[in-house]
Protein backbone atom coordinates (compact mmCIF):
# COMPACT_ATOMS: atom_id res chain seq x y z
CA UNK A 1 0.00 0.00 0.00
CA UNK A 2 1.42 3.11 -1.03
CA UNK A 3 1.95 6.35 1.39
CA UNK A 4 -0.52 9.26 1.07
CA UNK A 5 0.80 11.64 -2.28
CA UNK A 6 1.14 15.31 -2.15
CA UNK A 7 -1.82 17.43 -1.59
CA UNK A 8 -2.01 19.31 -4.33
CA UNK A 9 -0.85 23.40 -4.25
CA UNK A 10 -3.93 25.63 -3.81
CA UNK A 11 -4.21 28.99 -2.43
CA UNK A 12 -2.79 29.73 0.86
CA UNK A 13 -6.02 31.14 2.36
CA UNK A 14 -9.74 29.46 1.95
CA UNK A 15 -12.25 31.80 1.48
CA UNK A 16 -14.34 32.64 4.29
CA UNK A 17 -17.65 31.22 4.08
CA UNK A 18 -20.65 31.40 6.66
CA UNK A 19 -21.83 28.26 8.51
CA UNK A 20 -24.22 29.05 9.93
CA UNK A 21 -23.02 27.37 13.41
CA UNK A 22 -24.36 28.46 16.64
CA UNK A 23 -22.07 27.51 19.36
CA UNK A 24 -25.03 25.51 22.07
CA UNK A 25 -24.96 26.31 25.84
CA UNK A 26 -23.25 24.49 28.04
CA UNK A 27 -24.92 21.41 29.48
CA UNK A 28 -22.26 19.19 30.53
CA UNK A 29 -21.18 20.58 33.29
CA UNK A 30 -19.73 17.15 34.66
CA UNK A 31 -17.60 16.98 31.41
CA UNK A 32 -16.37 20.19 31.71
CA UNK A 33 -15.28 19.85 35.20
CA UNK A 34 -12.48 17.10 34.04
CA UNK A 35 -11.08 18.48 31.45
CA UNK A 36 -7.57 20.62 32.19
CA UNK A 37 -7.87 24.00 32.69
CA UNK A 38 -6.85 25.91 29.55
CA UNK A 39 -9.54 23.91 27.68
CA UNK A 40 -12.45 24.02 29.94
CA UNK A 41 -11.75 27.98 30.24
CA UNK A 42 -11.87 28.23 26.72
CA UNK A 43 -15.22 26.23 26.24
CA UNK A 44 -16.38 28.78 29.10
CA UNK A 45 -15.61 31.93 27.14
CA UNK A 46 -16.76 29.70 23.74
CA UNK A 47 -18.37 26.17 23.49
CA UNK A 48 -16.44 25.21 20.69
CA UNK A 49 -16.45 26.22 17.30
CA UNK A 50 -16.13 25.78 13.11
CA UNK A 51 -13.33 27.50 11.49
CA UNK A 52 -12.01 28.09 7.79
CA UNK A 53 -15.19 27.17 6.46
CA UNK A 54 -15.09 23.73 8.27
CA UNK A 55 -11.47 23.31 7.90
CA UNK A 56 -11.53 22.89 11.48
CA UNK A 57 -14.11 22.12 14.30
CA UNK A 58 -13.36 22.17 18.25
CA UNK A 59 -15.96 20.46 20.20
CA UNK A 60 -18.07 21.59 22.81
CA UNK A 61 -19.38 20.67 26.53
CA UNK A 62 -22.91 19.80 25.33
CA UNK A 63 -24.81 16.86 24.77
CA UNK A 64 -26.40 17.65 21.68
CA UNK A 65 -25.85 17.65 18.97
CA UNK A 66 -23.86 14.54 18.99
CA UNK A 67 -21.72 15.47 16.07
CA UNK A 68 -20.47 18.83 18.38
CA UNK A 69 -20.69 16.72 21.84
CA UNK A 70 -17.06 16.03 23.49
CA UNK A 71 -18.46 13.51 25.35
CA UNK A 72 -20.74 11.77 22.79
CA UNK A 73 -16.60 11.48 20.52
CA UNK A 74 -14.90 10.63 24.12
CA UNK A 75 -17.50 8.20 25.82
CA UNK A 76 -20.06 7.79 23.69
CA UNK A 77 -21.35 4.37 21.91
CA UNK A 78 -19.34 6.22 18.75
CA UNK A 79 -16.19 7.30 20.89
CA UNK A 80 -12.84 7.22 19.38
CA UNK A 81 -11.73 4.80 21.76
CA UNK A 82 -14.32 2.48 20.43
CA UNK A 83 -13.57 3.18 16.80
CA UNK A 84 -10.15 2.79 17.06
CA UNK A 85 -7.59 0.63 19.14
CA UNK A 86 -4.71 3.42 18.65
CA UNK A 87 -6.91 5.94 21.10
CA UNK A 88 -7.12 5.48 24.24
CA UNK A 89 -10.09 5.80 26.58
CA UNK A 90 -7.89 8.73 28.52
CA UNK A 91 -6.90 10.41 24.99
CA UNK A 92 -9.51 13.86 24.75
CA UNK A 93 -10.80 13.92 21.76
CA UNK A 94 -10.57 18.27 21.33
CA UNK A 95 -11.28 18.80 17.49
CA UNK A 96 -11.40 17.27 14.34
CA UNK A 97 -10.07 18.58 10.55
CA UNK A 98 -12.95 18.49 7.29
CA UNK A 99 -11.35 15.12 6.13
CA UNK A 100 -12.17 13.13 9.61
CA UNK A 101 -8.70 13.43 11.14
CA UNK A 102 -8.73 13.66 14.91
CA UNK A 103 -6.82 15.89 17.57
CA UNK A 104 -6.26 14.55 20.60
CA UNK A 105 -5.05 15.52 23.81
CA UNK A 106 -2.67 13.31 25.40
CA UNK A 107 -0.62 14.14 28.37
CA UNK A 108 -0.89 17.49 27.39
CA UNK A 109 0.84 16.52 23.61
CA UNK A 110 -1.29 17.61 20.49
CA UNK A 111 -1.80 14.19 18.69
CA UNK A 112 -3.29 13.74 14.95
CA UNK A 113 -5.29 10.20 14.46
CA UNK A 114 -5.17 9.76 10.77
CA UNK A 115 -8.84 8.95 10.21
CA UNK A 116 -7.87 6.33 7.00
CA UNK A 117 -5.00 4.08 8.76
CA UNK A 118 -5.79 4.59 12.57
CA UNK A 119 -2.22 5.89 12.99
CA UNK A 120 -1.51 8.36 15.62
CA UNK A 121 1.44 11.43 14.66
CA UNK A 122 2.44 13.76 17.41
CA UNK A 123 1.87 17.34 16.42
CA UNK A 124 4.55 18.75 18.14
CA UNK A 125 2.80 21.13 19.93
CA UNK A 126 0.58 21.52 23.31
CA UNK A 127 -2.73 22.30 23.00
CA UNK A 128 -2.27 26.28 22.89
CA UNK A 129 0.45 26.12 20.33
CA UNK A 130 -2.10 23.98 18.34
CA UNK A 131 -4.45 26.72 18.14
CA UNK A 132 -1.65 29.36 17.63
CA UNK A 133 -0.85 27.26 14.34
CA UNK A 134 -4.16 26.77 13.34
CA UNK A 135 -5.20 30.58 13.82
CA UNK A 136 -2.31 31.39 11.90
CA UNK A 137 -1.64 28.91 9.08
CA UNK A 138 -4.26 26.62 8.93
CA UNK A 139 -4.32 25.25 5.45
CA UNK A 140 -0.87 24.63 5.49
CA UNK A 141 -0.96 23.32 9.04
CA UNK A 142 -4.17 21.06 9.01
CA UNK A 143 -3.22 20.38 5.11
CA UNK A 144 -6.54 21.60 3.97
CA UNK A 145 -5.72 22.27 0.34
CA UNK A 146 -8.58 20.12 -0.73
CA UNK A 147 -10.88 22.11 1.07
CA UNK A 148 -9.75 24.99 -1.32
CA UNK A 149 -10.53 23.14 -3.90
CA UNK A 150 -13.80 22.30 -3.10
CA UNK A 151 -14.74 25.65 -1.93
CA UNK A 152 -13.63 26.87 -5.77
CA UNK A 153 -15.68 24.46 -7.37
CA UNK A 154 -18.43 26.38 -5.48
CA UNK A 155 -19.21 23.88 -2.28
CA UNK A 156 -19.95 24.53 0.86
CA UNK A 157 -19.31 22.40 4.27
CA UNK A 158 -22.80 22.73 6.43
CA UNK A 159 -22.31 22.59 10.17
CA UNK A 160 -21.83 18.54 11.33
CA UNK A 161 -20.62 17.81 7.66
CA UNK A 162 -17.13 16.62 6.62
CA UNK A 163 -15.71 16.22 3.58
CA UNK A 164 -15.16 12.37 2.24
CA UNK A 165 -12.75 11.59 -0.19
CA UNK A 166 -12.89 9.13 -3.13
CA UNK A 167 -10.26 7.95 -3.73
CA UNK A 168 -9.32 8.30 -0.11
CA UNK A 169 -5.62 9.61 0.56
CA UNK A 170 -3.50 6.90 0.85
CA UNK A 171 -4.26 5.76 -2.53
CA UNK A 172 -2.00 6.27 -5.07
CA UNK A 173 -4.63 7.39 -7.71
CA UNK A 174 -5.37 10.07 -4.97
CA UNK A 175 -4.73 13.23 -7.55
CA UNK A 176 -7.75 14.79 -8.18
CA UNK A 177 -10.45 13.01 -5.79
CA UNK A 178 -13.97 13.46 -5.74
CA UNK A 179 -15.43 15.56 -2.71
CA UNK A 180 -18.63 15.06 -1.53
CA UNK A 181 -20.11 16.21 1.93
CA UNK A 182 -21.12 13.58 4.24
CA UNK A 183 -22.50 13.40 8.31
CA UNK A 184 -19.55 14.19 10.86
CA UNK A 185 -20.91 10.74 12.52
CA UNK A 186 -20.88 8.45 9.17
CA UNK A 187 -17.91 9.78 8.09
CA UNK A 188 -16.44 9.03 11.28
CA UNK A 189 -17.52 5.47 11.24
CA UNK A 190 -17.06 4.77 7.90
CA UNK A 191 -13.19 5.97 8.19
CA UNK A 192 -12.67 3.59 11.23
CA UNK A 193 -13.65 0.37 9.31
CA UNK A 194 -11.43 1.34 6.21
CA UNK A 195 -9.18 1.12 8.65
CA UNK A 196 -9.79 -1.67 10.33
CA UNK A 197 -9.89 -2.90 7.05
CA UNK A 198 -6.29 -2.04 5.49
CA UNK A 199 -4.43 -2.60 8.96
CA UNK A 200 -2.61 -5.66 7.31
CA UNK A 201 -2.00 -3.89 3.64
CA UNK A 202 1.63 -3.67 3.30
CA UNK A 203 3.23 -0.47 1.87
CA UNK A 204 3.14 -1.22 -2.16
CA UNK A 205 0.51 -3.69 -2.02
CA UNK A 206 -2.59 -3.31 -4.08
CA UNK A 207 -5.45 -3.48 -2.60
CA UNK A 208 -9.39 -3.04 -4.28
CA UNK A 209 -12.03 -0.93 -2.16
CA UNK A 210 -15.16 -2.83 -2.23
CA UNK A 211 -17.26 -0.63 0.37
CA UNK A 212 -18.85 2.73 -1.44
CA UNK A 213 -17.07 5.95 -0.70
CA UNK A 214 -19.53 7.39 2.76
CA UNK A 215 -22.04 10.35 1.29
CA UNK A 216 -24.24 11.07 -1.21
Amino acid sequence: MPGPPPRAEYPARIASVNTSFSNPPIDDLRLLSRLPEEIANALRNQNGFIVEGGGFHMRGACLNPLWHSLRAAWEGESALSRLYPSVTDTDIPFGEDCFGDQYLLREERVTRLIGETGEIEDSGTNWAEFLAHVEAEPIEFLQLQQLCRFQQEGGVLKPGYLLSLYPPFIAEECVNPSLRPAPALELRSYLADFASQIKAVQNGQKMRIVTAPCGK
